[in-house]
């Protein structure tokens, strides 16, 4: 992949607020028919997967996959939501993104909150942690005992970061006010695990707990791998953008720190155009059914860092970025570098 470099100037960032200027006002009327479409089939398609399984399981797993597209999307709405760029009132956001977090298990102002610090300091060595994927840079690596490697190693195992990973942070951590919540988004949680455990009592009440537990488990788990795996993706490439907080600019970290991930129209879809990544990291304010109509109009977008599905599985092998040649790499490629080669250890042996 081509590293992607933008040139930096006053005249350049002038120029792409005026290519996203014509994109950035939501349209309630588009906005309340994604809502339609993305919820109401999620409904339908969890009721025919109960009436399924009278029937067989693995049609009630089939249609777990299309549920857990739906669920996607509908995060996709909380997401937006987030980002104040679903509706014009902000009052409709706040409504609509909590309620939509409920769906998808998320507590929906604590996660904006962290979503937020996310797109403030993507790409910037000195300030991760919030709202990211751990990545130690090489020399962190090497630095640490062979401990806390193995538990970095562990961390970025793929069974674990979008097995296990997934569902810890959905189900477990997002149960839980964050240490820097302020009251708004301690309340949050509190409204959202009491919405949820009603939710879930209800079901369960009405469907039974074995056929609940049949139903709502392969849709956590298959809309949990889909989601992880989109935010992954798109920042964990080879050429992504990492730099020392005095050399960041957030306009470059934005485009060359964010993929252009071409999915198939149908994923495209179900993903809520979240692949179009380089351009919402430049303006979140832009709809995500806005997105690819920015793209096809503007060539600069175009020349975005693009990972297609099947190039985008080896990214699952990078896990440490080389600040020396501004890279992630693999493990595979570090051990190369630091195992010294036979000529070598018997030079240092002679010493």
């Amino acid at each position: 992949m081509a590293k992607f470099t933008p040139p930096q100037s006053s005249a350049t960032a002038i120029s792409w607020r005026e290519m996203i200027k014509p994109y950035i006002t939501p349209d309630n009327w588009r906005s309340i028919w994604q809502i339609i479409n993305s919820v109401v089939p999620f409904v339908v398609v969890f009721y025919l997967m109960y009436r399924s399984l009278a029937v067989s399981y693995a049609l009630t797993l089939a249609l777990s996959i299309l549920a857990a597209g739906f669920m996607v999307r509908i995060f996709i709405i909380m997401h937006d939501c987030g980002h104040s760029s679903f509706f014009q009132s902000r009052r409709a956001n706040l409504i609509v993104g909590t309620i939509a977090g409920i769906l998808v298990n998320t507590p929906y102002l604590q996660w904006t909150r962290e979503h937020a610090i996310h797109h403030a300091t993507s790409g910037d060595l000195d300030r991760r942690g919030v709202g990211d994927v751990e990545t130690l840079t090489v020399n962190e690596y090497l630095s640490r005992s062979k401990f806390d490697r193995f538990k970095y190693r562990l961390y970025r195992n793929p069974l674990v970061t979008f097995g296990i990973g997934p569902h810890y942070i959905f189900m477990f951590c997002s149960r839980f006010v964050g240490k820097n919540s302020g009251p708004r988004e301690r309340q949050g949680v509190y409204l959202t695990n009491v919405a949820l455990f009603a939710l879930w009592g209800s079901l369960i009440w009405a469907m039974g707990l074995k056929a609940f537990l049949l139903v709502w488990v392969p849709i956590q788990i298959f809309a949990g791998i889909w989601g992880v795996w989109l935010f992954y993706v798109q920042h964990q490439y080879e050429n992504t953008y990492w730099k020392r907080h005095e050399e960041w600019d957030y306009a470059t970290a934005a485009v060359q720190g964010s993929s252009y991930y071409k999915l198939p129209p149908l994923v495209q879809w179900f993903s809520g155009n979240i692949g179009f990544h380089h351009i919402h990291h430049l303006c979140a304010k832009i709809p995500n059914y806005k997105l690819e109509a920015c793209y096809k109009a503007n060539p600069f977008f175009q020349d975005a860092p693009t990972l297609t599905f099947w190039k985008s599985l080896r990214c699952m092998n990078l896990k440490l970025w080389d600040e020396e040649n501004q890279r992630l790499i693999g493990f595979g490629e570090l051990k190369k570098r630091t195992v010294p080669t036979p000529e070598a250890a018997a030079e240092a042996s002679l010493a």
